[in-house]
């Protein structure tokens, strides 16, 4: 046994261990859909940044909105508490703010903030959305709650 801990080692030390780690977590992060909001109606959103919990600093940004959520938090520790849970990654919310979404006409806005997180870059947002709703109008502005 000895032998197997001289050769984990040093493999550690020549950074393939890490590496492997490292190639795992990105392939992770790869997998976690950067959008999902509700298909209708006027929710609470935020917007989180999932690290991977290897040294390297790769991460993604996801947005997550629904109508259940009475608190921004709601949303947050749910997802959050099941990405973390899963392994691998840790998380952290970049802020909050509204979504107004109408399927019917094809149309989502993106506005206000969170009182417990602040307002999230709804530049970001709307750009991961759009890429998920390409067919959509999808707007952003700084006012309203």
């Amino acid at each position: 046994m000895t032998g197997f801990f001289s050769v984990l080692n040093y493999l550690i030390v020549l950074g393939f261990v890490s590496n492997a780690f490292a190639k795992m977590s990105a392939e992770r992060l790869a997998k976690i859909p950067e959008v999902d909001i509700d298909p209708n109606g006027v929710f609470k959103y935020v917007l989180i940044r999932v690290h991977s919990k290897t040294d390297d600093e790769s991460h993604v940004d996801i947005v997550r909105g629904y109508a259940w959520a009475e608190y921004h938090a709601d949303i947050y520790d749910r997802v959050s508490g099941e990405l973390e849970r899963a392994g691998g990654v840790d998380c952290e919310c970049l802020g909050g703010g509204r979504i107004k979404h109408n399927s019917a006409e094809k149309k989502i806005h993106v506005y206000g903030y969170s009182m417990g997180f602040g307002k999230a870059k709804h530049a970001v947002s709307t750009e991961k959305i759009k890429a998920c709703y390409p067919d959509y109008e999808v707007t952003w502005a700084d006012e309203g709650y």
